[in-house]
């Protein structure tokens, strides 16, 4: 659901549409209506609009069977892992991220990268232990691992999460998902269409 650039789910009866629209467009009146910070994603269903991806994907969860378990508990720990994907593991992976992005010509750059990636490091030694030999986090596949899945997948390029073999096989798992393959595509048809018109 969060885009390279741009772009806002939109729930019309049952399909799902990108919207697609510029970073300026991201900062104009009509967009902070949907997101009061001007950012991605944000999504439409009727006269309900949510942001932030987390809120996102516990909504649809919420009405779609096979993202949370029935029982009380296993439910439970699914939206824990929801939470702990997006503000414990995914932080220091973003600030490693803009750090490559955004500051890679600073002169303090090669001292501070070393640094950040330990960060990550120590996060993913902790995610890794927890996770052992199991497939999922908790059993059976939830929306907790599809967020995780979808934050460790920000680390794709960087060479630390090779470090992990656990949480790489556990990465390729999520993305060898039929569902995460169709919505992958039909994302990706959505950007390549934008891009050739």
């Amino acid at each position: 659901m969060t885009c390279a650039f741009a772009g806002r789910l939109k729930k019309w009866a049952n399909p799902i549409a990108f919207v697609l629209f510029s970073f300026s467009e991201m900062k104009e009146p009509a967009h902070c209506a949907l997101h009061p910070f001007g950012q991605i994603p944000t999504y439409e269903e009727g006269d309900l609009a949510l942001f932030e991806s987390g809120a996102i994907v516990f909504h649809i969860a919420q009405r779609h069977a096979g993202l949370l378990p029935d029982d009380a508990n296993a439910r439970a720990r699914a939206i824990t892992w929801m939470f702990a994907a997006l503000s414990t593991v995914e932080p220091p992976i973003v600030d490693r991220g803009i750090a490559t992005l955004l500051e890679h010509d600073k002169i303090w750059y090669g001292e501070r990268l070393p640094i950040l990636e330990d960060r990550v490091r120590v996060r993913l030694g902790e995610l890794s232990s927890r996770l052992g030999d199991a497939d999922w986090l908790d059993d059976a596949f939830s929306a907790g691992d599809l967020m995780m899945v979808t934050v460790l997948r920000r680390l794709n390029g960087s060479g630390l999460l090779e470090k992990y073999p656990n949480l790489s096989a556990y990465v390729a798992r999520g993305e060898a998902r039929q569902a995460f393959k169709r919505a992958f595509d039909a994302q990706l048809a959505v950007f390549t269409a934008a891009s050739t018109s």
